[in-house]
This record gives C-alpha cells, structure tokens and sequence, in this order.
C-alpha cells in the first residue's frame, strides 16, 4: 500500500517513518510537513493510505481530509484526544494518540489493510462500507463515551432514552431511539430479541423459554423476534 505521512513534527514524522519501515506491505512515499505540500502529492498519484496529524499550522489534518473528493484511507496520529468522534465521523481508520506505541500502529495498520485487499476484489468491494469498527462512541449528558462493542451485554429502551449496560456498575444513558442503535451496532454479534431489548450474544448466560439471563437480568424474549432469535443462536453454536 502506497501511504504518505502528513506531521509538522519532525520526531513524529521519524517515528512513524520507521514504524512504517518494519512492514513489508507498506510503501511510503512522501514525508509532508503541512497539509498543503500532502494535497500537491494527492493530486499527482494515487495514495492508498494517509497518517495524518490534526494541529497543524494554517491546514489541519481534518481540513486535508474534508478537502479531498477521492478520499484514501487514513489514520489520524495526534497528541489530542477531543477530535476522536469528529476523526470517526469522517470514517478515519483509527485515531491513534502520541506518543504512539508499535502495537497500535501495526493494530490500526493491519485494519487498513485488510479493508484495502477487500477492495481488490471486485465482488467484495461493496462490503468495505460495512466493516465494523470494535466500538463505538454515544453521547450521554455533555459527553461523546467510547465503548467497547465487546463490553455491551445488552441494551434496554426507556421511551426516547437508551440504558446500554457493561461491565460498568453504572448504565450510560444516552438519548436515542432502539431502532438506530441496533443500525449502529450491527447484526454480527447483537440481536432485537424484544421491542425494549437488545442482547449481545456473547454475553447470554443461558436461555429459559421465552427469556434470556445475562448477569442477574431476566430479559424477555418478544414473539415477533423469536424466530429471529432462534435462528441467530443456532448459527452462533
């Protein structure tokens, strides 16, 4: 994969440029110290993966992004942490924060990887959309939560309110419909098994008839996402 790395910072840029050196598949192509001198190269060859800072001088790395029409993939390596959900909205690959440990980077790598043999196949590329980052962040109150997908047990429905349960002794209570969550949560590891209900199937303790355990909980299991139900545990055992 042909990248090029977008940093004010030489230390940063040397970091990465080395980090990058230790994987086969990748090919840098050019070291940029500000956005401008990144969009020159991206109009002149095809890029398959951009490492990009966030504060920089006159052009962030948000504006070099939101700047391109073809957009290759990308992962934002910042020092800042209050630009992840924008950084997600923009569909960023990761968001790795300085100073970045090798496992990260390879981790975030990897993904980006995977996503771009995806898009060698033809018959596979309708499916690069879709693939499922392993968290999501919510708001609640007068913040944006990341949670781990792996860490929800289920998620509960008060009229317009969600109560989304986790290892946490707390619930994070966030304002959003039933409907557009499980949209946002996708249907690989969670299902609707009850109109005030989503459960993660990793997290099932046992079932009894027409209701789930998780935890202490007793959650039921409605008639018209039984079937349902039923079909997604016998493709899970």
């Amino acid at each position: 994969m042909k990248c090029i790395i977008i940093d004010d910072e030489p230390l940063a840029v040397e970091l990465i440029e080395d980090f990058v050196s230790k994987i086969s598949y990748l090919e840098l192509i050019a070291s940029c110290s500000s956005g401008f001198e990144a969009i020159e190269i991206l109009e002149k060859q095809h890029i398959d993966l951009i490492f990009t800072d966030i504060e920089m001088p006159n052009f962030s790395g948000i504006d070099v992004i939101k700047s391109l029409t073809n957009k290759p993939m990308f992962i934002f390596t910042t020092a800042y942490t209050h630009y992840a959900v924008e950084g997600f909205n923009l569909n960023a690959i990761d968001y790795l924060v300085k100073p970045i440990p090798y496992h990260r980077f390879f981790k975030a790598v990897t993904r980006a990887h995977d996503l771009y043999k995806l898009t060698q196949n033809p018959s596979s590329e309708p499916q690069v959309n879709n693939i499922q980052l392993p968290f999501i962040f919510v708001k609640s109150e007068y913040e944006n939560i990341k949670i781990n997908l792996d860490d929800i047990k289920y998620i509960e429905s008060l009229k317009d309110y969600l109560k989304i349960y986790t290892y946490q002794q707390k619930p994070i209570l966030t304002l959003s419909s039933l409907k557009s969550f499980e949209e946002k949560l996708g249907d690989v590891n969670f299902v609707r098994v009850h109109k005030s209900f989503i459960v993660s199937l990793k997290h099932i303790y046992s079932v009894q008839r027409n209701r789930i355990i998780i935890d202490d909980k007793w959650i039921p299991i409605g008639l018209t996402y039984k079937d349902n139900f039923i079909k997604k545990i016998g493709q899970s055992l």
